[in-house]
Formats: C-alpha cells, structure tokens, sequence
C-alpha cells in the first residue's frame, strides 16, 4: 500500500508530518547521522535578538522516563544564525521552523523581525520565556500577557507564527484561546513541565538552577490530554510534542488533533531516531489499513 504522508501546515506543504523539537536538535550534528531531507520540517533552537550565555552548569540531569534540563536557550543570537545556520539547512530538502526567544515584548519583536525577514518558512514563538518586566513571570503562564505578546510579534512578521505552549498551567486551553485571540497561525505543545531532582548523598540540587525543565517518554500522556484539550478549544493547527519515542506515538498524537509532530528528548540518545519512526508510522499504517495520515486526524471525541 502506497502512504501518503503529505501535510499542510499554515498553507505550507510538508512531506510528512515529523519534524523536530526545539532545543534538541542541532542540524550540523544530527546531519552526520541521517539526511535531514527526509523531515517535514526541521526545527531549530530558540534564536534571541542577540547572544545569551546560558544557564550555569550542571544543567542536564537523567531522570526516571526522561531528563531535566536548565540550559537556559544558550545561542549565539540572530545575525550568527543568519548567517550560518539558514544556509547550512537549505542545504536539505525540508522546510525551517525557527524558535523565538525573548524576556520582553521589545525583544521577541526585535528577533521575530530580523528572523521574518530571512530565507525561513515558519516562526515559532517560545513564549515559556520569563517576562523580566513582569517580575519573571513566564509569558505563556498568563492568558493576557500570552495574547499581548503574541499581537505585538505578529505586527513585524510576514510569515506563519506558531506559538509554543507552557504545560506549566491550571488550564492550557485558556493560554492557548489567549494566543489565537492575539493572532497565531499555529500551536506547539507542550514544552517542558517543571522538574527537580535532589542529590541525597551531596545534600543538594542536581541542577545548578535547582530547577529545569522535565521532557521525555514519562511526560506523553500529559502531551497528549493537553493536545486533545487545545484541539477542541481551538481551531488552530497543532504541532505536538513530548515523550515521543515511536511511530506509533505520532499517531497518537494525530489522533488526538495534531497536524504535525516532533521529536525532543530522544534526539539525544538516538540521533536518527526520526529514520525508525518514520519507517514505524508506514508499518502501522499498513497494517491499520490507513493510506492516507489525514484519515486519523482528530478522530477522539
């Protein structure tokens, strides 16, 4: 049986649905295990306006089902990225999401500008970043200042945004109706949940923020309720992410309402990961009786 994997993301055409998580990815050195062609899309690490230093190390730490991270969005800024990154992907025939950080409005405007403007095809706009005009409140936390962020950024951008989403929430649902009130073309989720771990012997935090991000195969069943949830609340189209490990968690994910689907934390440890598990969507699809991706799409009540 012949698949058909094509979709469609904010009038963009991709090949499949699989692409990648930001910050787990890095083309130059996952390009020495497989073709990036073969993704949909590829997506990029979190760009700023200009440099940021990172967080202090230690600043990864494995843990049950998954691993903590507090890199803090370490890059070299938009004009290196510009100059370097772009032309090194467009090598490869796929198409480029690049992630959006910023601790201000001001700054997310800055970089969305400068990003929007070159040879890319979709924005991705991390609005988990804290808000340092707002006591480091994180942007995606709070349902006005997600909209009031999400309006602004869409005013200098003349390509599709997508707007990634905090887990870290009562209710993801009012966050994600904030961000398509302020004008996003699309949704990413979910980021990171908050996580700790305590080195019982050492007496201390094993990461040097005390906290960090928590992602792997033990945080899916969270993705998934939360992509569910915001499929119905939204009429948005959905990236998802969290846990995946396996073609069968794409399709998992589809079902539940997403468009497209990445993979994160197992870029890590298996950096072709993206070969097997496009090789393991065709199979289930084969043997599900499935010729077409679309047919799964949404299809929980």
């Amino acid at each position: 049986m012949n698949k058909k994997l094509q979709v469609e993301l904010c009038g963009i055409p991709m090949k499949n649905p699989l692409t990648t998580a930001s910050g787990t990815f890095n083309p130059q050195a996952h390009s020495q295990f497989y073709d990036l062609g073969i993704l949909g899309a590829v997506t990029v690490k979190g760009v700023a306006d200009q440099p940021w230093p990172g967080n202090p190390t230690p600043r990864i730490a494995e843990t049950y089902g998954g691993m903590l991270n507090s890199v803090g969005l370490q890059n070299p800024g938009a004009d290196s990225f510009i100059a370097e990154d772009i032309p090194f992907v467009r090598q490869y025939d796929t198409k480029l999401i690049v992630n959006l950080a910023g601790h201000s409005i001001e700054e997310y405007c800055r970089v969305a500008e400068k990003i929007t403007q070159a040879d890319v095809d979709l924005l991705e706009l991390n609005i988990s970043c804290p808000n340092i005009k707002e006591g480091g409140v994180a942007f995606g936390t709070n349902p006005a200042m997600a909209e009031a962020v999400v309006r602004e950024v869409k005013k200098v951008v003349t390509k599709p945004l997508i707007v990634k989403l905090s887990p870290n929430v009562t209710d993801i649902t009012e966050i994600a109706k904030a961000a398509e009130a302020g004008g996003a073309d699309a949704l990413s989720l979910i980021n990171t949940l908050f996580g700790m771990r305590i080195d019982v012997y050492k007496r201390r935090p094993v990461l040097a923020q005390k906290m960090g991000g928590f992602s792997g195969p033990a945080v899916k069943p969270v993705a998934v309720r939360m992509v569910y949830q915001v499929h119905k609340a939204t009429s948005l189209p959905i990236v998802a992410m969290g846990g995946v490990s396996s073609g069968e968690d794409v399709a998992e994910f589809i079902m539940a309402g997403a468009t497209m689907v990445a993979t994160g934390t197992l870029n890590l440890v298996e950096p072709d990961c993206p070969v097997r598990i496009l090789a393991e969507l065709e199979a289930f699809m084969d043997q599900t009786g499935v010729s077409d991706i679309q047919e799964i799409r949404g299809i929980i009540d």
